[in-house]
């Protein structure tokens, strides 16, 4: 098992460019499935999600041709049912919470999906229950084998188009409606649809493609279905997740940054959430520049109370940067209250920031309270685990500010979110060590 080993106190500078948008990368290529024709596929982030992905299409009979670094073809001429069911499938997708997806494209397309209860992140219960009440308004027939933990859905007539309420504003949820709906027959709509600009990139590819879908970037959408899809091209945006970890972790480590080709215009109120947290940036062109600050005072609201930030559907904040904004608060002037309201586990990690010293007062398993040192006191080295992507990243980030040596374990949570992190934040002057386990001393 790999481990960082992470030398703190030294200061960023120079230019990063973000990866490919992880969550955007997963519904592609799972959409990959709903034609037979060729897709390429541009800007897919180089990082073990996304690249179990891959393994587990190349598994399934897809043709997958890589023609850079970056770029992709996928042809879905045929899929292997006999693999789909088989042990290797089982483990795989038990992995990849991703693998969820698989389930919409294969069903409209093929009258079946199989899939075993996903793995991910450790972060709480996060339900399924939105996709298969939208497969089963959609005309499907849902089951779930308990003991094998193994969820079939068919469609021996085919799906008819509906009406539907989601009982929530699931991303991925949306996202396997949406594919299920683009080939059933008459019109679907789908209200308090998610409308994340990760969505909006999968309606507008699966438009190219042949579908019709309108009401895109709203929570209305409505698919009038079509008896089959083309092939196309598609590009990923860049991932709003490292751009707002790229603006912490400058602003942490007091640090000057450019962030290249950001695609600012999809960044929601990502920039306003760290402006609030006293940090200042300028936007030049697609740009993001985070001129090196020794201090950075949180707002208050206008009456004087203590700023509050939580996660919302989108154009609310998205949930993947709470954890990066809980410890950019640990060195800021002021205090915030954080409210992670999606997940109830994805805040415990802060434990290991008081032990650095933090000052934190953990509320309940969804609000954090958080008060700043305003770089008066560094936060000490320790040793930790990753629990989740985010909180990865997070807690690289207060080793990196950190006085002394930190070791953090369990870096493939990491690397399922970003590609070459070590390498990448190295050459802006970072000091982190890719190590086995065996090696630390």
């Amino acid at each position: 098992m790999a481990i960082f080993k992470v030398e703190g106190g030294h200061r960023l500078h120079g230019e990063i460019t973000p990866q490919g948008a992880k969550n955007e990368a997963l519904q592609i290529l799972c959409a990959t499935l709903l034609t037979s024709q060729k897709m390429t596929i541009h800007n897919i982030p180089q990082i073990l999600d996304v690249l179990q992905l891959i393994e587990l299409l190349k598994r399934m009979g897809v043709e997958v041709e890589q023609l850079s670094d970056d770029t992709y073809t996928f042809c879905a001429k045929e899929i292997d049912f006999d693999y789909i069911q088989s042990e290797d499938y089982r483990k795989r997708c038990t992995r990849l919470r991703g693998s969820i997806m698989l389930i919409g494209p294969m069903l409209t397309r093929f009258g079946v999906g199989y899939v075993p209860k996903p793995g991910g992140d450790k972060i709480g219960r996060r339900r399924l229950d939105t996709h298969f009440l939208g497969f089963q308004k959609l005309g499907a027939e849902f089951n779930f084998d308990a003991g094998e933990e193994f969820f079939t859905v068919e469609s021996k007539d085919g799906l008819k188009g509906t009406y539907m309420l989601l009982d929530e504003a699931s991303v991925t949820g949306t996202a396997n409606i949406v594919m299920a709906a683009v080939l059933a027959k008459g019109t679907t709509q789908i209200y308090n649809a998610a409308c994340e600009p990760y969505l909006q990139q999968l309606c507008k590819m699966l438009n190219r493609m042949g579908a019709h879908i309108s009401g895109i970037a709203s929570n209305l959408l409505t698919i009038e279905g079509v008896e089959a899809l083309d092939g196309t091209s598609h590009t990923m945006l860049p991932d709003m997740i490292e751009i707002g970890s790229f603006i912490g972790m400058a602003a942490m480590n007091q640090s000057e940054l450019t962030i290249r080709n950001v695609s600012y215009e999809n960044l929601g109120i990502i920039p306003q959430q760290f402006a609030r947290m006293g940090i200042r940036f300028e936007q030049r062109g697609d740009d993001i520049y985070v001129p090196q600050q020794d201090h950075y005072s949180i707002e208050t609201f206008l009456d004087g109370s203590i700023m509050t930030i939580a996660d919302a559907p989108w154009p609310g904040l998205t949930p993947d940067l709470l954890s990066i904004l809980l410890v950019v608060a640990t060195q800021a002037k002021g205090a915030v209250l954080i409210h992670q309201k999606m997940f109830e586990s994805r805040l415990f990690f802060v434990d290991k920031l008081i032990d650095m010293g933090a000052q934190v007062i953990l509320c309940d398993p969804h609000r954090a309270t958080v008060i700043g040192h305003d770089h008066r006191l560094r936060l000490r080295a320790t040793k930790m685990t990753s629990p989740d992507i985010r909180a990865g990243v997070a807690l690289l980030i207060a080793a990196m500010s950190a006085e002394g040596t930190s070791i953090i374990q369990n870096i493939d949570q990491i690397d399922r979110g970003y590609k070459n992190i070590d390498g990448r934040l190295n050459a802006l002057g970072a000091r982190i060590t890719r190590l086995d386990d065996c090696e630390v001393k």
